[in-house]
């Protein structure tokens, strides 16, 4: 747990699962809202992919299974995830050790400065695109000027990496989860209500077969996630989490 690159999350669950199902299929917007509501709920990568073990072996001797029907979400491993986490967090807790601390500890040279400059720039770039597409239209001016605020900020948090000494990278997470936070309230004051309604029926097509195996206050998360990440590839904006640089 020491060594957990917490930066590699997503992408270490991610292929994971494709591992476990069989086949390199492209993971669905549900999915990463899970994967995102498991990181910001602390679950440590091991307890995550020991959860999908016990998942998988759940689901063969079940009666889909039986019939051969592939397992298709990740939301079908939600219970057996939290049970890995809770069981690892109370073994920590019988020890005293500081395992779950250290699985959420991030390390301080994960990247090269190089590679985050050119993330932010990336992104930089991307959001500048987005905010001219909506510039073409009278109704998306405001929307897209304060879109170029939050690009002109991210490009300030590059002069960071400029600076001597190692570069926070935890603080510097804050920054850009500030910054995301923003871009979200924006593109959920831009949104019609009526493709918000389409979005939300589109979201509950996916769960209604999972509802019941998540906690309510998962399926908060998991909804919230889900709506973030179709708004950002309805607006063809990035994720400013260093985590997706990854």
């Amino acid at each position: 747990m020491d060594s957990w690159n917490y930066f590699n999350y997503f992408t270490e669950i991610e292929e994971y699962f494709w591992k476990k199902r069989g086949a390199h299929l492209l993971v669905s917007p549900l999915d990463w809202a899970i994967m995102e509501t498991w990181q910001k709920a602390g679950i440590p990568l091991d307890a995550a992919l020991k959860g999908i073990d016990r998942a998988f072996e759940s689901y063969q001797r079940s009666r889909r299974g039986g019939l051969g029907k592939p397992l298709k979400s990740l939301a079908y491993c939600t219970d057996a995830v939290l049970g890995a986490a809770e069981e690892q967090q109370e073994a920590a807790a019988g020890s005293g050790s500081n395992a779950t601390r250290a699985a959420r500890a991030a390390p301080k040279e994960i990247f090269s400065r190089e590679e985050i400059k050119a993330y932010f720039a990336r992104n930089v770039d991307g959001i500048r695109a987005a905010a001219k597409k909506l510039a073409a239209s009278q109704a998306g001016l405001e929307f897209s000027s304060r879109l170029l605020e939050i690009a002109k900020s991210l490009e300030s948090s590059m002069a960071l990496l400029d600076t001597p000494g190692s570069v926070d990278l935890e603080d510097m997470e804050r920054r850009l989860t500030i910054l995301d936070d923003k871009q979200q309230a924006l593109m959920a004051s831009y949104v019609s209500e009526e493709r918000m309604l389409q979005l939300r029926r589109e979201m509950d097509g996916q769960l209604v077969a999972y509802r019941k195996k998540m906690k309510v206050e998962q399926l908060a998360l998991v909804e919230k996630q889900y709506i973030q990440k179709r708004l950002l590839e309805e607006f063809g904006l990035p994720r400013l989490s260093l985590f997706y640089l990854a």
